[in-house]
Formats: structure tokens, sequence, C-alpha cells
């Protein structure tokens, strides 16, 4: 019955891409982040889906989209140089063979995000991927949020639909992921014309946030913690009663300490005792293993180079005075991921990757903070666009945040948040240079070009 729902939801969305070609793009972040495939027991799993739609997006924008305002973004330029940069890295990668496994989804998910900003044309299309992605997102929150409220979760014990732990579906990445997508749901219910501004909506945005703060509980995920701690920050530069907002903030979390499971609460107590914790001093012992391995290979060792690490651990099991320590144990562990985007770029892809890397971000962080800035007063017509930069740079600030904890370097979702940037970012440049005026040009009456 689950097969033939995906594949009865999908078949009636690219029926409707004939029509309008850029739902097939829509269609493409649904089967990206969902994974259908993957959640299919025989329909869906042995086709190439994503392929497929992946052809019918850029076929459709070929065939049927207009193309006069076309121009390749300077962020597009530097991910086309990191994707080349990324597969020279992989022809002289450390495990060839292991190298071409990630090569296979990471040079998907690049392109991918190369080609979007150019369907992204019009406000229209910039919300309704926005809200592709976070309902999309969100069939993987929900689930988590009700099994958390239902069973509570457990680190690496959260189903959240398949058993396969990667993608969106791994505790530490979705955690971050429902965190960075908090700033957006909250705009799309308050500025958002695809649905009607009603308190049904509202109903389900602050539903759906209440499901994203819960993923943390359920997975266990110290990341969603450090996640949280970034959002509330964050909210504090909008908000006009800041006070106020820091003790209901204070009064909430307070509340909320009787109710969280015994097993959350200790995990969230081995941030401050990570030598106690093997997973947090194995992973610190990786960083120092990646800076040392650089210093040898500045270019990096290609993806995956980290299964050649062998790492000698010293846990420390209780402690009785500031001097004392009571029990210390000697580990081995050897083909340690790096367990944070940035040890990730440096580790596989060496400073040029992580140059580039920082740069893409850098530059997105930058460019929302112009817009934002710029449209603060901007009156009503405008008033959508400040508010969406906020969320689109807080998104991206809390993945920054949370990737160092994170071997996030690479995901897809978070290559369609930049991308969606680049978009928005692409589209109120075209306004502003339509809107000034011209003084070698005859007066004659414009029109604004419908939107769709």
């Amino acid at each position: 019955m689950r097969d033939l729902f995906f594949v009865g939801f999908l078949a009636a969305l690219l029926a409707l891409g004939l029509k309008r070609p850029f739902l097939f793009v829509l269609a493409y972040a649904y089967v990206d982040i969902v994974a259908p495939q993957r959640l299919s027991y025989y329909l869906l799993n042995s086709i190439p889906i994503s392929l497929i739609v992946a052809a019918l997006a850029i076929g459709g924008w070929l065939v049927a989209d207009d193309k006069r305002d076309f121009r390749v973004m300077p962020r597009q330029w530097l991910m086309i140089l990191l994707l080349i940069y990324a597969g020279v890295t992989t022809i002289y990668a450390d495990f060839p063979v292991d190298a071409l496994t990630k090569w296979d989804w990471v040079w998907k998910a690049m392109a991918f995000a190369i080609f979007l900003p150019f369907t992204l044309r019009t406000k229209l299309r910039i919300e309704a991927y926005l809200l592709f992605m976070t309902l999309s997102a969100g069939a993987i929150i929900i689930v988590g949020g009700l099994k958390t409220v239902a069973s509570g979760g457990g680190y690496g014990a959260l189903n959240l639909m398949v058993d396969n732990n990667s993608g969106l579906y791994e505790g530490s990445t979705i955690s971050t992921v429902a965190i960075a997508l908090v700033p957006i749901i909250l705009w799309l219910a308050r500025f958002g014309t695809i649905y009607p501004r009603d308190w049904r909506v509202r109903t389900f945005a602050y539903c759906l946030v209440f499901a994203c703060l819960l993923i943390p509980v359920g997975t266990e995920a110290r990341t969603g913690l450090v996640c949280i701690a970034m959002l509330v920050l964050l909210t504090l530069r909008d908000v006009k009663r800041r006070l106020v907002y820091v003790g209901v903030i204070g009064f909430v979390g307070l509340a909320a300490l009787p109710l969280l499971p015994q097993s959350f609460t200790g995990r969230m107590e081995t941030i401050q005792s990570y030598q106690a914790d093997q997973s947090a001093s194995t992973r610190l012992a990786v960083w120092g293993w990646t800076l040392d391995y650089v210093a040898d290979h500045p270019f990096g060792g290609g993806f995956d180079a980290y299964r050649q690490n062998t790492l000698r651990v010293k846990m420390v099991s209780g402690a009785g005075s500031a001097t004392q320590v009571i029990d210390q144990q000697l580990t081995e562990d050897k083909g340690r991921a790096y367990h944070s985007s940035y040890f990730e770029m440096l580790g596989e892809q060496g400073y040029p990757g992580l140059l580039l890397f920082l740069i893409i971000h850098i530059t997105g962080l930058v460019r929302m903070e112009v817009l934002r800035r710029r449209y603060r007063s901007a009156d009503e017509s405008d008033a959508w666009i400040a508010p969406l930069a906020s969320a689109l740079q807080h998104a991206q600030i809390i993945y920054l945040v949370g990737s160092v904890f994170v071997g996030i370097a690479f995901q897809p979702f978070v290559y369609m948040l930049l991308a969606v940037q680049i978009g928005f970012d692409a589209y109120v440049t075209r306004r502003d240079r339509a809107r000034r005026p011209n003084p070698f040009a005859p007066a004659r009456a414009t029109r604004a070009p419908a939107e769709a």
C-alpha cells in the first residue's frame, strides 16, 4: 500500500509537470529529500527515479522556461570550481573505490544546486521551492516527533521510517536540518501566499516547529542542543521585547526539564565531560589526526581519506578532585569518520577545498545581510524580502554551527538552501535593476511580468 501511495503521488506530480515544467524541479526536491525509493519495498527501489526527475527538470527548463535573465552568479562559479576540484581529488584519492561511491551522489547534489537558481526566477517559485523543501523534510520530522512523544526515542534508536542511518535519516543530520528549518517555517507562515495565512496554516506551522524541537530529544543528538541554543540567540536579533523573550525561553526551558527522558539529559551532560565519552574523545583525536595528515597532504586525500587513520584515545572514567584521576583506559580505533564538515573538507579536499567551502558560505551570509539591511524598512510590497533574507541567513548559520560536529559538508539539503539563496539574491537584484530609471531610454509604459 505504501508503495502504491509513493507511485501515485509521484505520477500525479510528474503529470502536472507536463503542463507546468517547474513542477519537475519541485518533484526533484521531494525525491532527493524524502528518498521514496529507499522507503519503497519493490516498486521504486529498482528505478533510478532521482536521475529521471533531474533529467525532466533540466529538460523542462531548456524547452519551456524563460531564459532572458539567464546569468551565472559568482557563487555558482565557486560551486563549479569546487565540483571540478573534488572531481580531481577523486581521481587521485587514497581510496579510489570508496571515493567513487561518495562522488556518485556528491556531483549530482552539487550539479543540481548549480542549476537550481536558473529556475527560481520569481517570488512564487522561490516560495514554492522553500515550501517543498520544508514539507519534504517535515515528512521525516513529523514521524520523528510523533515517535519521540510516544516512546521518548533514544540515541541510535529512533527509527525515521528507514533502518538505513544515512542522509537526512541520520540522527545528528536531521537534528541540524530540523532546527535550521525553523526560521523558514515561520517565514512561510507569516509571508507565504500559496496557502491562505489563516489559523490553520499558523497552527500547522507551530506544530511543525514543535516537532523540529523534538527531533534532538528523540535522536539524543548533542548537536541538536547546540543548534537550539544558536536558534535562540539568532531570534534575539528580530524580537522587540528581548527581556520578555529571554524570560519566556528560560521559563519554558526549566519547565521542560522534568519532562525530558533521563537518557537524553544524561547524554547532554557528556558535553561537559568529553573525556569520559568515547565518541567525543575519539572525535577530537580524529581532528588532530586530520591536521597532521594535511600537513603532509595539503591538497587532501580525496573522499573517505579518513579510512586510513589509527587513533589511540585515553578515556577518563571518573575523578575524585581536580588533581586526582580515579581510572584511565587507553583505547584504539581505526577508520574513524571526521564528524565535522570543516575537517571533512580539510581531510578530503585539503586547504583549497576548505577555502572554497568557507568562501561559498561566508559570501552567502554577507549577501543575505546586505538584503536584510537594505529592505528592513521597505514598503508593504517588499516587506517579505528582509525577513526571508534573515530566515535564510539564520538557517545557514545554524547549519554552520551544527556542522562543526557532523560531517555534512556535501549534504544535498544544504546545497539546496544555498541555491535558494542565490536565486533569491538574483531575483531581488534584477528587480532593483529594473526599477532604476535609465536616462537614455525612451519613456514608455511598463508592466510587471506575471509570476509562474
